[in-house]
């Protein structure tokens, strides 16, 4: 939307390539969603992680956490799959037209996004706030830290994919 409405053809193409990143994105993504749903036997998310309390899903399911980790970089926008912004390639995306405090908010909900889509991994996958059967909050917390500094990594190793390897990729 914020590329469309700004009137410009760089931050419509961005816009574009954000809808169907997101939309290609999605399958996998739903479909690693019911594979945890299936094995647990529910919806609730504290179920989920009192589920793993022996042991955590990224074990027997790590083929599963790799499809849904990399489903969440692309979800998220984040590198190699951030494509909507590419700096290079199309003057900062859709963020062409905004500045000040909108641009603000648009990195504000990003980095959001992010610290949200780490802890939804920590509570899928890593035992949410359990910690060798050691239940505390403080353990959620420094999961989503890791989950955060490896995304943050990950922007500063891998290069970005074009956008046919992207699409062909999803």
């Amino acid at each position: 939307m914020s590329g469309w409405s700004s009137n410009s053809k760089y931050a419509f193409l961005g816009g574009m390539r954000s809808a169907a990143q997101m939309v290609s994105y999605e399958v996998a993504f739903g479909f690693t969603l019911i594979s945890i749903f299936l094995l647990t036997g529910s919806f609730n998310l504290t179920s989920i992680v009192i589920s793993q309390q022996k042991v955590w899903f990224v074990i027997p399911l790590f083929p599963i956490f790799l499809i849904f980790f990399i489903s969440t970089l692309a979800e998220t926008n984040r590198h190699p799959f951030d494509l909507p912004e590419a700096e290079a390639e199309l003057v900062a995306g859709y963020n062409t037209e905004y500045s000040a405090m909108t641009f603000a908010l648009f990195f504000l909900g990003e980095y959001s996004n992010m610290i949200m889509i780490n802890a939804f991994i920590v509570l899928l996958f890593f035992g949410g706030w359990f910690l060798f059967k050691i239940s505390h909050s403080f353990f959620f917390a420094v999961k989503v830290v890791i989950f955060c500094s490896i995304f943050i990594l990950i922007r500063g190793l891998l290069p970005r994919y074009r956008y046919d390897q992207l699409m062909s990729i999803g």
